[in-house]
């Protein structure tokens, strides 16, 4: 029999991390979202589902943004490639949850509408991308129309016609994948959509049926562009002999290839369109296999530092760097990734007021211009070398230091004002390599030696189920974002997925503080009168770890949403946003 791990806590704490990039999957069964393991995620052998048992499906996009370019005919940068994940909650005749695997159920993608009418089916088409009409000469691979780089379709260009289309189950990820699903942000009435969704359904392996499935923002933009610059005129392409394309995009892409031809003139790469930059300059979100720098890459820089070392060192002819160090991000880093427009970074971080250079440092920062500080590389291997592209990035504990008895704390430190347990820099003050700080409680860290996109906590859940997209961690600020209907249909209000019921049938958990990070029950009307009062008399601190050392409340006992519940014999009504706290209802117990 095989052995199924129980989830026995609430979903998620209501609380914002950040991360992305690359890196393993290391994290262990117990393992609540941190290095530490805190809580119990129990264990052993379930009894089968019942007949018609319910189910949860949990689905996200890895990065919260993919990049593709608009067109292919000069060169490429990346291709149409996203990445979908999803784990399926199943609840036994208990109603206790356990994650489901490929025995259990069959996972598949399709297309859906959005509210607004928008629905995405097919990528292949001109008015959607000329990219299979260069993919041969570009990647050496001979796909069909709307084929992906893994062989993936969109599910109206699938020559099978099987509608949905399958997703792989992954025995060491513990949860199903669709890597390299070639959407494309034109939606089917050819408008621009970067946020399309796509539903993510979960059927019972035995009798084919669809018990459940969650509509998932499959991001994409083209807004990842030299035009800024080298369009002809711009500051890179200024004075005689450029392109004079009507075409922008191609205009610009032709300057940039003249440019490198003037620098080093042996690679005549004007004349060997259509180019593909990584072919030269290695790109880890191009090496599917994960082999490192090979052929023409070998000795040559990697791309990351072509583009932000080499243009970070870029002064105008004051001497000012044309990309300044600190930003505004508009000026910057939204010269190039798609912000301006498609503003990619629009999760609970941007509301509240960080931007890019706060995670990743400045350009050179991110081109490793500068050595990483000790603990400054995901694994502790990299410490005192230069800084390696989607591996060493932010993560969670480099803002998230604790909780509001033990933190970490430092004068360099960039602290929010009112609660220095949060930071909103995840690296000291002048520190040029913007190496991610390490946290001493690791109740928000993730998984040793593990970014955020791959790290597991409470039952084996991946963070980005309950948190959010790395770049698009809920909530979005907009109501009426895309990105917000997945936790809605989950839970029925946006933000971290943090209702007990989401996964846990009606009745079956116990009073408990062992949720993920030190979570108790929500919502639950059983944790209201007198129990939580033992509980706070076992452990005051666990308690004040998120009420506040006097039990006035801190973010992270913040109301999810409105909830009114009876205590002391009247009602008690808490606003959305509220801190919970103590004498809300009745007086403080002793401290």
């Amino acid at each position: 029999m095989r052995t199924r791990y129980l989830i026995i806590c609430v979903v998620c704490l209501a609380l914002t991390a950040c991360g992305g990039g690359g890196g393993s999957n290391s994290s262990n069964i117990g393992d609540n979202g941190g290095d530490s393991g805190g809580g119990d995620d129990g264990g052993g052998s379930n009894p089968p589902p019942v007949a018609g048992a319910a189910s949860t499906v949990l689905a996200f996009n890895d990065l919260g943004m993919h990049c593709m370019d608009r067109e292919f005919s000069v060169f490429s940068i990346l291709p149409p490639f996203n990445v979908v994940n999803s784990q399926v909650v199943l609840r036994d005749a208990d109603g206790r949850p356990y994650l489901a695997d490929d025995v259990d159920v069959d996972v598949l993608y399709n297309a859906v509408a959005d509210p607004s009418g928008s629905r995405n089916s097919y990528s292949a088409g001109a008015a959607k991308t000329d990219f299979w009409l260069y993919a041969n000469s570009l990647f050496g691979v001979n796909l069909t129309a709307g084929e992906g780089l893994t062989g993936l379709y969109m599910p109206a260009d699938d020559p099978l016609n099987r509608g949905a289309q399958p997703m792989d189950y992954s025995v060491s990820t513990g949860w199903f994948s669709a890597e390299g699903i070639p959407i494309t942000p034109v939606d089917d009435n050819l408008n621009t959509n970067t946020y399309s969704l796509l539903q993510v359904a979960a059927h019972d392996k035995s009798s084919g049926n669809k018990i459940g499935s969650l509509d998932v923002v499959v991001p994409v933009a083209t807004e990842t562009d030299c035009q800024a610059c080298h369009k002809t005129g711009g500051i890179a392409a200024a004075g005689q002999g450029w392109a004079n394309d009507a075409d922008i995009e191609v205009q610009a892409k032709k300057n940039v290839l003249r440019l490198h031809d003037l620098k080093r003139p042996v690679y005549n790469l004007e004349n060997k369109t259509p180019v593909l930059c990584a072919q030269c300059h290695y790109s880890p979100a191009l090496d599917l296999a994960g082999t490192g720098p090979a052929g023409d890459q070998i000795g040559k820089p990697l791309f990351s530092s072509v583009m932000h070392k080499y243009h970070g060192e870029l002064t105008d002819g004051n001497g000012n760097p044309i990309f300044p160090p600190a930003g505004p991000v508009n000026v910057s880093c939204y010269q190039c990734h798609p912000g301006n427009i498609t503003q990619c970074q629009r999760g609970a971080m941007a509301t509240g007021g960080m931007d890019c250079f706060d995670c990743h440092g400045g350009m050179l920062a991110v081109g490793g211009a500068f050595n990483l500080q000790q603990g400054g590389s995901i694994d502790g291997t990299n410490d005192g070398g230069t800084r390696r592209p989607w591996l060493d990035l932010p993560r969670c504990q480099a803002c998230h230091t604790g909780d509001a008895v033990s933190y970490l704390r430092d004068a360099n430190l960039v602290s929010d004002a009112n609660w220095p347990f949060r930071l909103r820099q995840a690296y000291k003050t002048g520190d040029v390599s913007a190496s991610p700080l390490l946290a001493n409680n690791k109740r928000f860290a993730e998984n040793l030696n593990t970014l955020f996109r791959f790290s597991k906590g409470h039952g084996r859940l991946a963070c980005e189920a309950c948190h959010g997209s790395t770049h698009a961690v809920w909530p979005n600020d907009d109501p009426a974002a895309n990105d917000n209907i997945a936790a809605v249909q989950l839970q029925g209000h946006d933000g971290t997925i943090i209702e007990c019921g989401t996964c846990h049938g009606q009745g079956s958990l116990p009073l408990t503080t062992d949720g993920p990070h030190g979570l108790h029950n929500v919502d639950d009307a059983r944790w209201v009168d007198e129990n939580h009062g033992n509980f706070y008399e076992r452990d005051r601190a666990g308690c004040k770890a998120c009420h506040g050392l006097d039990l006035t409340g801190t973010p992270l006992a913040k109301a999810a949403t409105a909830r009114s519940f009876r205590a002391e014999e009247r009602t008690v009504t808490i606003a959305k946003g509220e801190f919970v706290r103590c004498d809300r209802c009745h007086e403080r117990p002793s401290l």
